[in-house]
């Protein structure tokens, strides 16, 4: 991994996806965000997959989004799954929105790194 922690990264992850369970992300915005996105940029794997499951659901809105993804996300292993650690607050400012944009490109970028690194090895 870059100089990015663990834990960072996690953070990152987190971000990503309480963006894009937002209720302030229209479903269109949410599949082009999931389509630049892979599901090996999350390394925690209950993120990893509630990525997928968000993907999964396509154009959604996100009231219907919320509903439908704890039972595929327990339906998937995870019985304990908190909605909840996901749900951006009621009211977010546009700097918490700006966050978890910033936080979704970094993901972003760290994946085409590694796709150079990989294609470029040392």
């Amino acid at each position: 991994m870059s100089a990015l922690s663990i834990a960072e990264h996690t953070s990152m992850e987190r971000d990503t996806l309480r963006l894009l369970c937002s209720v302030l992300v229209k479903p269109a915005t949410r599949v082009e965000l999931c389509r630049l996105l892979q599901p090996d940029s999350f390394f925690e794997p209950l993120q990893r997959i509630i990525f997928e499951e968000v993907r999964a659901l396509g154009a959604v809105d996100a009231k219907q989004l919320l509903q439908l993804l704890p039972g595929r996300i327990t339906n998937r292993g995870f019985p304990d799954f908190e909605m909840e650690d996901l749900l951006t607050p009621k009211l977010v400012s546009e700097q918490d929105i700006e966050k978890l944009f910033h936080s979704a490109l970094r993901l972003m970028n760290l994946e085409e790194q590694d796709e150079e690194s990989s294609a470029n090895p040392a």
